[in-house]
């Protein structure tokens, strides 16, 4: 990812729009940097929603007969771009992630009526990202130097004197070769805080073995340091970090001879680093399901008994246990008990989700009872998966561990503190 703006710039020369669309398929921005585009070329977009079962399973490349549609899905929106020539689909697909990520960071999140309350701002965010179909600013810092962040004091003001939050004076990082960091920044206290976020992407057989897994791992920083601070950030474990995506601020040469992350941090909030882990012996498996999903031939009913307990955990706690199953569609009720949580099923999109909480390593929370079918309806040919989703803080399953944090170039001593985080990504139980 270094020099990733260069790249960009070189990459994403015939971006022409770009289309936010919610769940619900309904189209609720645009924006045009070139000609305007009709909204019809969404209509391939909603043929491959409809394919898709889940929103993540929408290919992120869409081919059309004049187009190609390359879309991300964050925080149940689709950001949909659209291209007229061939480019690299991975610099259009960082863009947009670039563009969800600046949304979150001046609004606090990244959400349908978040942006329809700040339309005004999102636009002339969106016209200094993007220039005529060229990158200009993506940094979060120059960004906030050209327009300001909204603050209810400032909204009231612009309403009354009909002003704007369009900062006038150039960014002083623009024209330095630190570009991601302003100049003469200053705290009362200065601190830095990492979360390594880890998500577990598994597919786990009925006999709980496991067929695939891997874990995608990211260090979210909020450096909030005076002056201009270089930072060193080490590793007990660096040789886990095999396949690594950088912030352009870190030194490549840096992390390639000695496997330490060296870097002057933009202010505020950013993503440092990103890596992916996909050797199965270095993936644990937090929790175990043992579950039983039968439908009977006869007697349109079935039967459903499910059990969930902790794994390779670590002695940590796993919290925010949640279960969920697609049921076939001669599903139409469940009758169950849970020994632990709530469960719902819907009849209508046949989900049934099983909310557990915190797992009780003393007490394993089950799940079971019986199912109604459509009466005379063959029985399904294939039982449904199970989709489990969980948090377990202050571990990284991956076993990474940060070893210290280093400053140069200042004299004060900062607050610094790491937390770690484990979450399961596309976590999946065939029965």
């Amino acid at each position: 990812m270094k020099h990733l703006e260069a790249r960009l710039s070189i990459a994403l020369i015939m971006i022409h729009s770009l289309f936010l669309i919610n769940n619900a398929g309904d189209l609720f921005l645009e924006k045009h940097w070139k000609s305007v585009i009709s909204r019809s070329v969404c209509d391939y977009f909603f043929e491959a929603r409809e394919k898709a079962v889940e929103p993540d399973n929408v290919p992120p490349v869409i081919r059309t007969p004049h187009h190609y549609l390359i879309n991300i899905y964050r925080e149940k929106i689709f950001f949909v771009s659209v291209i007229q020539t061939e480019v690299p689909p991975l610099f259009v697909i960082e863009f947009l992630h670039r563009v969800a990520e600046t949304f979150q960071d001046y609004f606090g999140e990244c959400s349908e009526t978040t942006i329809k309350d700040n339309m005004v701002i999102v636009y002339e965010l969106l016209e200094e990202m993007l220039d005529n179909g060229f990158p200009l600013a993506t940094e979060s810092n120059i960004l906030k130097e050209l327009i300001r962040p909204p603050t209810i004091l400032r909204t009231m003001v612009n309403t009354i004197t009909g002003s704007s939050n369009v900062g006038e004076t150039l960014p002083t990082g623009q024209l330095s070769t630190i570009p991601w960091r302003r100049a003469g920044v200053k705290y009362t206290n200065n601190e830095a805080y990492f979360d390594v976020v880890e998500e577990i992407d598994a597919i786990l057989d009925k006999s709980g073995t496991t067929v695939f897994a891997e874990i995608q791992g990211v260090i979210d920083a909020c450096v909030k340091l005076s002056g201009m601070p270089d930072l060193t950030l080490s590793f007990m474990n660096p040789r886990l970090l095999d396949d690594v995506s950088f912030h352009p601020c870190v030194r490549y040469k840096r992390w390639e001879s000695e496997r330490v992350i060296s870097f002057i941090p933009p202010d505020g909030n950013f993503q440092l680093m990103s890596y992916h882990i996909s050797a199965q012996n270095l993936v644990a498996i937090p929790v175990y399901v043992k579950q039983n999903i039968n439908f009977f031939e006869t007697g349109s009913s079935g039967r459903l008994d499910i059990t969930v307990g902790p794994k390779q955990t670590m002695g940590k706690t796993v919290e925010c246990l949640v279960v969920t199953v697609h049921m076939p569609k001669v599903v139409l009720s469940a009758n169950l008990n849970a020994t632990q949580g709530t469960y719902n099923y819907d009849p209508v999109t046949k989900i049934l989700v099983w909310d557990i909480g915190k797992l009780n390593p003393q007490k394993l929370p089950n799940l079971k009872g019986s199912l109604s079918l459509q009466s005379g309806a063959p029985k399904p040919e294939e039982n449904p998966s199970l989709n489990i989703d969980l948090k377990i803080q202050q571990l990284a399953i991956s076993g990474l561990k940060v070893n210290r944090l280093d400053m140069y170039g200042e004299k004060y001593k900062p607050f610094k503190g790491v937390k770690y985080v484990t979450k399961a990504g596309k976590f999946q139980v065939r029965t």
